[in-house]
Formats: structure tokens, sequence, C-alpha cells
């Protein structure tokens, strides 16, 4: 695989539930530095895949579904930890696609420089971010968070904030804080949704 591609550990080609109101297929980009212990993608924490998909296969498909699906969504592992997602974004849109972005906001200054060519962000914002630590075993990460979230906010993108609730990691006094905290910091939509139980 070129080095300049992008690395892929799996592909969807219908959902939707990926970016509101939209059918969109899904590219789950390879590579996560955070740990977060709830983690439903582990596979896709490894920068490299063990059976890593070829970006042109997917362009190949996208272009039989020009008119049907209405975007499509770069998830992960966190996208933006690779920086040939910039030119993925422009091939879909070039073809007609809006691009969404699923991101942990883990790395702000590539956010910033992705999201002029973002239609839809969703951000996953782990905890309160003094306590982001406690999710994602990683120092200062929810200080790299909070400046993607006001990333997002400054830039004008239709967005939605979302938090995973794992009863292990955060209680309902976290819950409330976030669901105060969201609003306040400019959120348009902030939604909270289960976590999902990894097979062991």
């Amino acid at each position: 695989m070129n080095e300049g591609e992008l690395r892929i550990g799996g592909f969807v080609p219908f959902s939707t539930t990926d970016y509101p109101d939209h059918l969109s297929a899904v590219v789950f980009c390879q590579g996560c530095p955070w740990r977060c212990g709830y983690c439903h993608n582990a596979h896709l924490q490894p920068s490299r895949a063990a059976q890593p998909l070829r970006w042109n296969d997917i362009l190949s498909f996208l272009e039989t579904r020009r008119g049907l699906l209405d975007a499509v969504v770069f998830s992960g592992g966190e996208p933006t930890m690779q920086h040939a997602l910039a030119n993925a974004m422009r091939d879909v849109k070039a073809r007609g696609f809006k691009a969404g972005l699923h991101t942990a906001g883990i790395y702000p200054q590539r956010l910033a420089r992705i999201l002029p060519l973002a239609d839809w962000v969703g951000l996953d914002v782990k905890a309160p971010f003094d306590r982001y630590e406690s999710v994602t075993r990683v120092p200062r990460s929810g200080a790299r968070a909070l400046k993607s979230a006001m990333h997002v906010l400054a830039s004008g993108v239709t967005h939605e904030f979302r938090t995973t609730v794992d009863r292990t990691l955060l209680g309902e006094k976290e819950l409330a804080e976030l669901a105060a905290d969201m609003p306040r910091l400019g959120a348009s939509r902030y939604v909270l949704q289960t976590c999902r139980a990894r097979d062991m």
C-alpha cells in the first residue's frame, strides 16, 4: 500500500445512522492512540490493519452509488491521525457526496485544517474535559478534546457532540455535568449513546 494512501480497516456500504438524515457509506480509518475501555472498534487501534482495504477500490464502489447515497462518513479509529484524510475527503466531494467525519478530537490542529472540507462532524466527548484520562488512559487528552470542540464550534460546520455512556466510567454526576456544559459551550446538538458491549 502506498504510504500516502488512506489506511482503511473497514467499510460499510450503506448506513442510515452515521450521518443524521442522510444515507451514507462509512469508511473506518485505521489507527487510534487512545485506549478507551469501552471501544467497540479495538481492532482499529493499531496503525496498520491485518487485512487493509484499498482506497481506490472503495472509490470504484462509490462511483456505482452516485445518486443513491448522500454522503461518505470517515470514522475510526481516529481519521485525523492520517494525513491522507484531506485528499480522501476531496475525492468523495468531487464525486458529489457530502463528507462526514467522526472524530474524538485527538489532533486539534489537524482537525482545524480539515474542517473546511467537512459537511458534518460528529465529535465524541468522552467525559468532562478535566477527567478525560479516566476514559482515554492518555495524559492531557481532555485539553486536546476541548480545543477540538472549540475549533468545531468556531467553524460553523453542522455538528453533533455525543457521549458514550459506560456506567463503569461515567456516573450520574459526570453525565449531568456534561448535559449542562455542552449547551453552554455552544454545541447545537448533544446526545448520549449507550455503550455497546464487546465480546470478551
